[in-house]
């Protein structure tokens, strides 16, 4: 069940070990580079606008006010454009966002970006974080790049944004607080809003423009069932049409289901098929209080089109209503209905065919929210209790085990759980590459935590409790936060509802690693701790020892090093006993780590470089960099300057190769450290800049604050005390907002340096005094080697 492997997202978190004694004496150097913002690449042109609907009717006047939207993007004065179309549900808003982005898509050279909130669907709403993640990689941004927290990935996005004109369609938009992430900041992009809501804060804050789509006219509503039918039927009395029409509210969806209605029966006279229709909406009456005459109508819609369908489309109609996520492909519907995706194929076509389902993409279908609503009411109804349960079962079946042969053919190692094997109709999804298994899992992941908690929900505690242990394998590696803590955290509770305290012990495990690595350090302690307890209950070992291993990782970052450190020991001790090399050097490895912190440089080499050989052993080409990036601080620090630059540039080597931005990033920063030691401060400057672009590109500003304050270093040797003392402030700045005290105390204490030598010295004592301040929590070497710097220089300042 366990993944022994490196903490790669985590482990370069501490990258200013042994800063209290790399305290750089400012030296007057001429020359140096200039630190950029980074510059991002145009990037590919995205065209993610879904295809238009047919027989779009009139609605000149809207056409006519989105026009005059154009014309006002286009004027370079003016801040960034957003209309909201809002009205009723089913009016037609997604038909004329999308009818009029295709008609002026030429005007948006560089890309269409579309994304439906589905803020009124039963399910869960989408989330501006996810939905961020696809609008970046649309613009190009890699995987890798992709920052981790929401805040940075709108950061990143509007800068993309705001040097192109592009237009972005925000479907189905319940609240403000679900656009405002998403809208572009400056430039001469378009953003269009679809909502039921009228968003009154978006308009009297941003300036958003509102279109209010109402109903259809008579005429229009006439003509849109004449177009949709004119295939099919001749000669339909127009009185008649109007009938149908006022039948259907005049609202789009149902006009377009009715219309297809009639043209499947042309032999039927349509007096009958309305008088069908008025015997439903009889029938809505009588169910319903009145209240919302349109949503009555709509149903009755609904239920006249659904009765018509042939039995076996019918049954997968309203199963699908069972569905836990937003859309779904033929081989999760054919398992949701016990039939093979062949036939399901064709069932889905009836079901686009007659407007009761959307056919999104290739294989991705979707309802309309409405109809979703109506699909999972039939099935309450139509299907009986154990009906239900069996098709939950082979649905949820389907995702746990595609989950687990994504995941058996990836990178990201070998699942162990024991699995109880499918239902007899469902046959999993399986792939032979890792390229294959990763397209699937970003297609299924909002379903897979949909269908986590499904199962929690619906009491089916073993899947829910199995999907997230599988997950962790790729979280751990892609770092999806908060899909991680999400699924972990429904997991953790059916593995408590069966006392089973394995799973709970895992699941404990893998919420301490997602803690820590979303920078939640003493969050993730706190699981960690209950996951040790756990296993040494159950005599565990092997589970003991890759939790102490996480567990030390966070008390490394809370500088509780002297914990770290036994934690680590205690972890290798583990696995030497159960003979397990790869653990036992992992465990060495962090060993070393929390030696170089305790400023016992030579030691912490010596576990480092036999961590290495045996990762170089057994080929794990992905941990033995992840031992070398430290490595190369251990090696500058006991001063074997060349032999560090050697080991920097191989790191760097073997992270291209191998894609790696988290230690290239980190690489970068160890190369700069040692061309200081080396005395070629310029080139130090220009590793701390690739190191920081890539750090705020991965979005995690804790690491990005530590290249800035070594550029600040750097500065200093320079000369250049005033821009040394910029960057240092802005580092301080980020590691208060990240409330990690003691980085924030290294970043003031070269902080007051770099002002004492620009001469601003009433500035640098005060700032020593912070730094003072803030060290009086620490007790470790550095941190005392730290106090007597500041002291000293405090002391020095008052005797001038």
């Amino acid at each position: 069940m366990h993944d022994a492997h490196s903490e790669r997202g985590d482990q370069t978190r501490s990258e200013l070990s042994g800063a209290a004694r790399d305290v750089v004496q400012a030296r007057s150097v001429s020359g140096g580079v200039h630190f950029h913002a980074p510059h991002h690449p145009a990037g590919p042109i995205p065209r993610l606008l879904p295809p238009g609907v047919p027989d779009f009717v009139n609605r000149t006047e809207d056409l006519q006010h989105l026009g005059a939207s154009l014309a006002s993007s286009a004027d370079t004065s003016t801040p960034t454009v957003i209309v909201v179309i809002a009205g009723t549900a089913g009016v037609g808003k997604t038909s004329l966002a999308l009818h009029w982005a295709h008609l002026v898509r030429e005007h948006f050279p560089d890309g269409q970006l579309y994304a439906n909130l589905r803020g009124y669907d039963p399910g869960q709403p989408a989330q501006p974080h996810d939905i961020l993640e696809r609008f970046l990689r649309a613009l190009g941004v890699p995987h890798d790049d992709i920052p981790a927290d929401t805040d940075s990935r709108t950061d990143l996005y509007r800068s993309l944004l705001a040097e192109r004109r592009a237009l972005v369609v925000l479907d189905n938009a319940a609240t403000v607080t679900a656009v405002r992430p998403l809208l572009a900041g400056t430039g001469r992009s378009l953003t269009i809003i679809t909502s039921r809501s009228r968003l009154s804060t978006l308009v009297a804050r941003e300036g958003a423009r509102r279109l209010t789509l109402d109903v259809l006219s008579d005429p229009d509503a006439v003509k849109l069932l004449q177009l949709t039918t004119d295939s099919y039927r001749r000669g339909d009395d127009p009185q008649e049409l109007a009938e149908l029409a006022q039948l259907c509210a005049r609202l789009p969806l149902a006009l377009r289901i009715a219309a297809e209605r009639a043209s499947r029966y042309p032999q039927q006279a349509l007096g009958d098929l309305i008088q069908d229709l008025r015997d439903e909406s009889g029938l809505w009456d009588l169910l319903t209080s009145g209240d919302d005459d349109e949503a009555s109508e709509i149903r009755s819609v609904f239920a006249w089109s659904y009765q018509a369908l042939p039995a076996d489309a019918a049954t997968l109609f309203r199963l699908l209503g069972l569905h836990p996520g937003p859309d779904f492909c033929t081989s999760a519907g054919a398992a949701l209905a016990g039939i093979t995706p062949n036939r399901t194929r064709s069932i889905l076509d009836v079901l686009v065919g007659a407007h009761l389902l959307e056919q999104k993409a290739r294989d991705r279908y979707q309802f309309h929210d409405l109809l979703r609503a109506y699909a999972a009411d039939q099935v309450l109804h139509d299907e009986t209790a154990e009906s239900r349960a069996a098709a939950l079962d082979r649905i949820l079946s389907w995702y746990l085990h595609s989950t687990h042969n994504a995941i058996t053919a990836s990178m990201y190692g070998h699942p162990t759980l024991d699995l109880a094997p499918p239902p007899d109709s469902v046959t999993p999804a399986t792939f032979t590459t890792h390229e294959q298994a990763i397209s699937w899992y970003e297609a299924e992941r909002t379903n897979l935590v949909a269908a986590t908690r499904a199962a929690n929900a619906h009491g089916m505690h073993q899947h829910a409790w199995q999907l997230p242990a599988l997950l962790h394998q790729i979280y751990n590696f892609r770092h999806p936060i908060h899909e991680w803590l999400t699924t972990a955290e429904i997991g953790l509770a059916s593995a408590r509802h069966l006392h089973n305290q394995e799973a709970e012990a895992f699941l404990l495990y893998s919420l301490g690693k997602a803690h820590t690595q979303a920078n939640r350090h003493q969050e993730g302690l706190g699981y960690l701790t209950q996951a040790i307890a756990l296993h040494r209950r159950a005599g565990d070992l092997a589970g003991e020892a890759e939790t102490l291993c996480g567990a030390g990782l966070a008390c490394l970052r809370l500088r509780r090093l002297d914990e770290a450190l036994t934690m680590f020991r205690q972890a290798q001790t583990a696995a030497r006993q159960l003979d397990d090399p790869h653990q036992e050097a992992f465990a060495s490895h962090l060993t070393g780590w929390a030696l170089l912190e305790l400023q016992r440089p030579a030691e912490a080499l010596q576990h480092s470089l036999a961590a290495a050989a045996t990762m170089r052993q057994l080929g794990d080409r992905a941990s033995e960099i992840d031992v070398l990036v430290k490595q190369c601080d251990m090696l500058r620090q006991v001063g074997q300057l060349e032999q560090a630059r050697d080991v920097a540039n191989q790191t760097l080597t073997i992270a291209s190769d191998t894609d790696d931005q988290v230690i290239t990033a980190a690489g970068f920063i160890e190369l700069g450290r040692i061309q200081q030691d080396l005395q070629e401060p310029e080139e130090a400057l220009a590793s701390y800049q690739r190191a920081a672009v890539l750090q705020r590109r991965l979005g995690n500003r804790s690491r990005e604050a530590t290249a800035l304050d070594a550029t600040g270093l750097a500065y200093q040797q320079l000369g250049r005390f005033d821009e040394a003392a910029e960057f240092h402030h802005r580092a301080a700045a980020m590691h208060h907002d990240l409330a990690d005290s003691w980085l924030q105390a290294v970043a003031l204490a070269h902080l007051g340096d770099a002002l004492s030598a620009a001469g601003r010295n009433a500035e640098a004592s005060n700032v020593w005094s912070d730094a003072e301040q803030i060290l009086r929590q620490f007790d470790d070497p550095a941190a005392q080697e730290l106090r007597n710097h500041v002291a000293d220089t405090i002391q020095q300042g008052d005797q001038h």
